[in-house]
């Protein structure tokens, strides 16, 4: 018995072991992209003390290109025929074909190329080693282009030693677990999995993600660099890294979104397969797994899990965070110190908490809801010191929250007023019942919800409310608190964007309507034997009920209303709600004119509000005009809710829709 109780007191040695090797492996064989010029004399324009390098970049897609620099002394770049000079983030747009083009770039040690391709915008994002090559363009060759999949790899198994550490931790907890439970977990996660990677990428790019993506492969790169300088870690500074950071791992593998939205849609699919337990622990089994897929099914919580963004992490951590206090007084009694084991699970609480902020600095949220369950579930005997080791998860969470965002190391105070103040400009304009507006009202969120609820669902929740306040139990208090806490987001700015916000409100919503369901199934089997399976059908009904609707909204899950409003098209008739305003659907437009137009057509884009995602052919970027009239093609975006002077001799020949409301559309002029 030595040897293994031995190896188990050492095995922490283990992930760090791993963890070094894969820091050594990657400093043997990643090549800085400026280590792949070839050093060439120095100009008499060259900055002082600057190192002359010249080669090829590859341009995957031709046409506008934003190429630059980022260096902390002057340094110079000539690409496409521009000169760029400077210090600090330097860039410019230029138009440029597809293939290589020569780059000559003269910069101190330390200074880094940075770009934004065709379709990506917001901050630029490091260029790859594998879109650079030492030779003129003529004989340049590239392996790859525009990924980094060493980096990926050597990140992917770094996050998979830090998960598996953590279940190394909780392997004594995890063991209680019943074979049920895991049975049914693993089931909900490859459901709600399968669902999102389903075409996954369907509805086109939306809005944030190519800054969420371009910020995202940064910070890992910058992680695997070991680089915590303030300069590298000032991309998309306005929101916190963790989120960027999970998502990173994929953007480094592709020059595309695919990986990072798989990524995404995992994320997602745990925070949903958790609510089996969070069920099982409030009410049953049953309730926890009918939730769980309730909520593997709801259209928003489909969109969200396709897209590289800050709501997926949202979701496993109010999951997670939501799961873990509930157990935070379990078997006490049976430990050897109960005082410290109770600390020491609100600390790990609090850990998660501060892992949430640092996706996302409304899940900050998620601490007032860790604090209700703590104290509302907390035996009469251990409320008093579950209410004094609070403090010690609110330091936990600040700590964390803390350690994992490397620009708060060297100015906390200084660098979070400038993120808050990012965030506190006015955004754009929406409708909103009627009326078109960047202030809505209080109770935005609540109705937004209402009006994407699926009727089905919709009606199981008014059960669930009803069945929760008849109950008056502490697992309706919890329910309440879980739905009612996120909602707070609707004090602050941020009333925007339909559900973005309040994500954790679905899956409560989604555990409410699973409670009222069975309620349903629990009157009527205890009338006759006759209604023993009651359940088991409100279920399947409830499930085919739900894939009907995702396959009549597929893929434009984001712009699902339920019938309870008349669907997508009678409120963007209306304006009573917002569709197409993500970007969803405007591949397709752009696709039609890249097949249909004329080489060097007259284009106007300017209807197009969300024209950074528009992937146009590179002949006709320079054919851009400013007034319709002149244009040969018109692409319209969110034609419903927005007016765009179409002149009367054009003809629609191409229009994207989903239930009844018209996403975009491409008129042709003679």
């Amino acid at each position: 018995m030595s040897r293994p109780r031995s190896l188990i007191r050492w095995w922490g040695a283990v992930p760090l072991t791993l963890v070094i090797g894969l820091f050594a492996l990657r400093a043997c064989i990643h090549v800085e992209p400026r280590a792949r010029l070839r050093v060439v004399a120095p100009a008499v324009s060259d900055p002082p003390g600057a190192i002359a390098q010249a080669g090829s970049l590859a341009i995957a897609r031709g046409g506008p290109v934003i190429i630059g620099f980022l260096s902390e002394q002057p340094a110079e770049l000539t690409v496409a025929g521009r000169v760029l000079r400077g210090a600090g983030v330097v860039k410019e747009r230029v138009v440029v074909p597809a293939g290589p083009i020569a780059i000559r770039f003269a910069a101190p040690p330390g200074a880094r190329l940075v770009w934004s391709p065709v379709g990506r915008r917001g901050d630029p994002e490091y260029v790859p080693t594998s879109s650079v090559s030492p030779e003129d363009p003529d004989r340049a060759t590239f392996d790859g282009a525009g990924a980094a999949v060493g980096d990926g790899l050597i990140a992917l198994c770094l996050l998979l030693t830090l998960v598996a550490t953590i279940l190394m931790l909780a392997r004594h907890r995890l063991a209680k677990v019943p074979r049920e439970t895991w049975i049914a977990l693993a089931a909900v996660f490859v459901l709600a999995l399968i669902v999102r990677l389903i075409d996954l990428g369907g509805f086109g790019a939306t809005w944030d993600e190519d800054v969420n993506w371009a910020s995202g492969r940064n910070y890992v790169t910058n992680l695997l660099s070991l680089d915590f300088s303030v300069s590298a870690w000032r991309w998309n500074y306005e929101h916190p890294p963790v989120m960027k950071l999970l998502d990173g791992i994929g953007a480094q593998l592709a020059d595309g979104y695919g990986p990072a939205r798989a990524m995404s849609a995992i994320w997602i699919s745990l925070g949903c397969a958790l609510l089996i337990p969070i069920g099982k622990r409030l009410y049953n089994l049953r309730v926890g797994v009918l939730a769980a897929t309730i909520a593997a099914l709801l259209p928003p919580l489909v969109a969200h899990g396709q897209i590289v963004g800050h709501e997926s992490p949202t979701v496993l951590w109010f999951s997670l965070g939501t799961l873990l206090a509930l157990c935070v007084h379990d078997d006490l009694a049976e430990a050897a110190n109960p005082r410290r084991t109770l600390y020491t699970r609100l600390a790990v609480v609090g850990l998660v908490i501060g892992i949430a902020i640092a996706s996302r600095f409304v899940s900050g949220l998620l601490g007032p809801l860790c604090v209700v369950i703590v104290v509302v579930n907390a035996p009469p005997a251990w409320r008093r010191a579950t209410v004094v080791g609070i403090p010690l998860m609110v330091v936990a969470t600040v700590l964390t929250f803390y350690a994992v965002w490397p620009r708060l190391w060297a100015h906390p105070f200084e660098a979070m007023s400038s993120s808050l103040a990012r965030l506190s400009t006015p955004h754009a304009t929406e409708p909103f019942l009627g009326a078109i507006t960047n202030r809505p009202p209080s109770y935005y969120f609540v109705v937004y919800l209402f009006a994407t609820l699926p009727i089905g669902v919709l009606a199981a929740v008014l059960v669930g409310m009803v069945r929760s306040f008849l109950a008056s139990h502490r697992s309706a208090l919890i329910l309440a608190a879980w739905f009612v806490i996120p909602l707070v987001v609707a004090a602050s700015p941020v009333r925007q964007d339909g559900v973005r916000y309040v994500m954790p409100c679905l899956t409560a919503l989604a555990m409410c309507a699973a409670l009222g369901l069975d309620a349903i199934a629990l009157r009527l089997e205890r009338r006759a034997p006759r209604f023993r399976r009651t359940f088991l059908a409100l279920s399947a009904a409830i499930g085919i009920y739900l894939a009907v609707t995702l396959v009549r909204v597929h893929p434009y899950y984001l712009d699902y209303f339920g019938e309870q409003v008349g669907g997508a098209g009678t409120v963007a008739q209306r304006k009573w709600f917002e569709t197409a305003w993500w970007g969803e659907g405007v591949d397709r437009a752009v696709a039609y004119v890249n097949e249909h137009a004329a080489l060097g057509a007259k284009l106007h884009r300017e209807c197009i509000e969300v024209a950074h995602l528009t992937w146009f052919r590179e002949d006709l970027w320079s054919s851009t005009v400013k007034r319709p009239q002149d244009a040969a093609w018109i692409v319209v975006y969110a034609p419903m809710l927005r007016s765009c002077p179409v002149p009367p001799d054009a003809r629609k020949v191409f229009e994207v829709t989903v239930d009844g409301a018209v996403l975009a559309a491409v008129y042709a002029r003679p």
